[in-house]
């Protein structure tokens, strides 16, 4: 007995190994041993999103070339905006009803900022445009940005332009002229022609992937959207072209009336955010560097003369001469 009692002590002990889910196994352990694992410092923002802005960003529809030359946006949300100081389309479809004017909108209010090309998948708020306040690290409210149905009390209150005051419910039967009838045209001729599929592609798809695959299904999705859009805004089962273009024109011809003779709509000695709005779709419309194919909604508006001449107006206010 006493023999084998000291072969036991003489064994050293083998240490007891703990077991697991987060257990490393033995092998790996002694492999880290060996080759110990090493944390990298965290990546520099890159140049396009500097951690000090002394500009506001505003970030839209746009191709990087046409961003950094400052050029209206091809998108009539974020181009609203656009000029108001100088949508729509994701992956899930037309699901945003933002005002689409913001680009004009801070240009005509004077608001100095700078373009970024984004999506909406990008985009903190889930949809374009959003704009970036001036910020410094030291001060974190100004890292957030701010949505598209914020932007109009932005460019009021930084803007170094005076708008005319808000017209309320004047102007809400004109602005719903603009957000259906108009708009529904607008979704037909751009995403369900099938003469300006290249033109949607070029636009919405082919800058977003290389993919054939995901291209064809974007693009379905793109349509799928539109088509359920416009059919939700008319309440029909179908969807009638000729009868999408009439509305088109009717509206535009209540626009052409109400415009009258003056520079800007209701009289305004100014252009204001309702000018902004009808622009976005007026100048994309009769923008001929979109290679429009179907051009019916731009034969419409040609025939009206008061608004073609305030799209150029608005356009020579933003942008200067050319396009």
């Amino acid at each position: 007995m006493s023999s084998t009692a000291d072969k036991s002590k003489a064994r050293p002990q083998q240490p007891q190994e703990s077991s697991g889910w987060f257990t490393i196994p033995a092998p790996l352990a002694r492999l880290f041993k060996k080759f110990p694992l090493l944390t990298y410092p965290p990546n520099e923002l890159p140049a396009r999103s500097p951690d000090i802005r002394n500009v506001p960003t505003l970030y839209v529809f746009i191709s990087d070339e046409d961003a950094l030359k400052g050029l209206p946006s091809f998108n009539p949300s974020c181009l609203k905006w656009q000029v108001s100081t100088a949508y729509l389309e994701t992956g899930r479809g037309l699901v945003h009803r933002t005002n689409p004017t913001s680009q004009t909108f801070l240009k005509l209010a004077g608001v100095d900022f700078c373009l970024r090309s984004s999506n909406n998948h990008a985009s903190p708020t889930g949809a374009l445009p959003f704009l970036l306040p001036p910020s410094t690290p030291s001060d974190p409210k100004s890292q957030r940005p701010i949505p598209s149905n914020k932007l109009e009390q932005y460019g009021l209150d930084n803007g170094k332009s005076k708008l005319p005051e808000s017209l309320g419910a004047r102007i809400e039967a004109y602005e719903s002229l603009i957000d259906h009838r108009i708009r529904n045209a607008w979704l037909y001729t751009l995403y369900l022609s099938p003469t300006n599929t290249k033109l949607l592609s070029n636009l919405y798809i082919v800058p977003a992937t290389s993919s054939r695959p995901v291209r064809a299904t974007i693009l379905y999705q793109l349509k799928h959207a539109a088509e359920l859009e416009i059919l939700k805004s008319t309440s029909r089962d179908a969807i009638n072209p000729a009868d999408l273009y009439k509305g088109a024109k009717d509206a535009f011809r209540a626009l052409e009336t109400v415009l009258g003779d003056g520079e800007w709509f209701f009289g305004s000695p100014l252009p204001g955010l309702f000018d902004a709005t009808v622009f976005s779709y007026t100048h994309l419309i009769l923008h001929d560097g979109l290679a429009w194919e179907n051009r019916r909604l731009n034969d419409i508006l040609e025939e009206f003369p008061r608004l073609v001449s305030h799209r150029n107006r608005i356009f020579q206010r933003c942008w200067g001469s050319g396009e």
